[in-house]
């Protein structure tokens, strides 16, 4: 492959193969005659002239392994020509383009990536859609439906439904959200590598910060740690704003301002994750910034380290969320007995919608991971095997300037469940021996 390709992206190359599997899979669950329609995200503004950073449309890349801007993916299986039964439209480059932006992709090289022959500047996708939509009679378009998008800024994907609608108002227009929440809950061999490259480079990060956490240090200074190492090991960066979070702001379940001194005697709480490839890793460690926890602090580390290990023992094939839920708040309010922070009593009179635990465990334990952080797939159907899930307990006493979380990636299969995680230290005795062993 030409060393120009390579090098567009910070990742290697994928390889076609992923994404012909994954059109593959969709084109199965289309209706007879139908056409699909999936557009990249926008480069969203900030102030004046600025950009934020492009991220692709996750069902996009899924289907076609292309990370570039203004693309459009057409599939349409039944098409009598089967040269237009799957198109690219991508953005025209120039010597203008390439001067301002840098690369941009070519046909062969948007060929080479996603599989698909049939390559066309994206000017051309209004001129070519009436004579694909002439023969169809489904027409299949995209939205983000995750149970938790709040969705303020419309998104191409909608100013394209609303055209699509008004151009062609009498097809019939069918969800892609269901078919892609299913089928990208599953993972591929392919994926799985992915997911495991990323958390392999976010176990690199952690390692380096056991050996540079000390009393005094800024918890910025922690995440310029981690982006050093993630970077430098072609990662874009962190999948989601990393929570470095010292003594009491451990409390705080979405802390991101990680601009405290990290004191001596207090657990700092690092959740943090590297991407790779969109592919996302979500980590939680608690760490004693002095090198060694208290008697309590390890007494907490412990019982949290227990309701980990044992909930994620539980995810199996045929598990549904609720039921795993549920179980693991039976650990967690056992352990909460043990370290007297809930008495018999308490759990007698609780609220059974409220349950007394919750006071110290406030948030769920496990949800899917991938393409995104809090990836699509069902909460109301039974586990399956190829489904990754983080487990990710936490204890937090405000009143003791104490919180830990820890939290793993776990794969489901038939035969068990693989810790993508397993070679990140999370036994108290070997976190404090790394970091003393300076």
């Amino acid at each position: 492959m030409d060393k120009k390709f390579v090098l567009f992206m910070k990742y290697l190359p994928i390889g076609a193969g992923l994404f012909k599997l994954n059109r593959s899979n969709l084109i199965k669950q289309l209706k007879t005659n139908s056409i699909a329609v999936l557009n990249a995200n926008d480069i969203m503004p900030t102030n004046a002239d600025g950009t934020m950073p492009f991220r692709q449309n996750n069902d996009l890349f899924y289907l076609s392994g292309i990370d570039q801007e203004e693309t459009t993916l057409v599939l349409m299986p039944d098409f009598y020509e089967e040269k237009f039964r799957e198109i690219l439209f991508v953005k025209e480059t120039s010597e203008l383009i390439a001067i301002w932006e840098g690369h941009k992709l070519t046909r062969e090289e948007a060929t080479e990536i996603s599989g698909i022959k049939s390559v066309f500047p994206n000017t051309e996708l209004e001129k070519m859609l009436p004579l694909l939509m002439e023969q169809a009679e489904y027409i299949y378009l995209n939205a983000n439906e995750h149970s938790r998008a709040d969705n303020v800024v419309e998104t191409r994907d909608e100013r394209f439904i609303n055209w699509c609608k008004k151009r062609f108002p009498l097809h019939c227009y069918e969800r892609l959200a269901p078919i892609m929440r299913d089928l990208r809950s599953v993972k591929s061999e392919i994926e799985i590598t992915l997911l495991q490259k990323a958390c392999d480079i976010t176990a690199g990060g952690f390692r380096r910060v056991l050996e540079f956490v000390k009393p005094g240090v800024m918890e910025y200074e922690i995440e310029a740690e981690y982006i050093h190492e993630f970077v430098s090991n072609r990662s874009r960066g962190f999948a989601y704003a990393p929570i470095i979070a010292s003594g009491l702001n451990a409390c705080v379940l979405h802390y991101i301002e990680n601009n405290k001194v990290c004191q001596a005697g207090d657990v700092l709480l690092m959740d943090v994750g590297a991407e790779y490839a969109n592919y996302n890793a979500d980590m939680t460690r608690a760490i004693p910034v002095s090198g060694r926890f208290t008697d309590r602090q390890k007494a907490v580390y412990n019982a949290v380290l227990k309701v980990k290990n044992e909930a994620a023992g539980m995810l199996a094939p045929g598990n549904t969320i609720k039921a795993y839920h549920e179980e693991v708040g039976k650990i967690m309010e056992s352990e909460l007995l043990g370290l007297k922070l809930l008495d018999k009593t308490a759990i007698k009179n609780q609220d059974p919608e409220n349950p007394a635990y919750k006071k110290y465990f406030m948030h769920g334990t496990s949800h899917h991971l991938g393409l995104d952080v809090h990836d699509v797939g069902s909460l109301s159907q039974p586990m399956r095997a190829g489904n990754v899930f983080t487990v990710e307990p936490g204890i937090y006493i405000r009143e003791e300037n104490l919180g830990i979380r820890l939290e793993d990636n776990v794969l489901i299969t038939e035969k068990g469940t693989l810790n993508l995680m397993k070679q990140i230290p999370v036994e108290a005795e070997e976190i404090e021996e790394i970091m003393n062993t300076k």
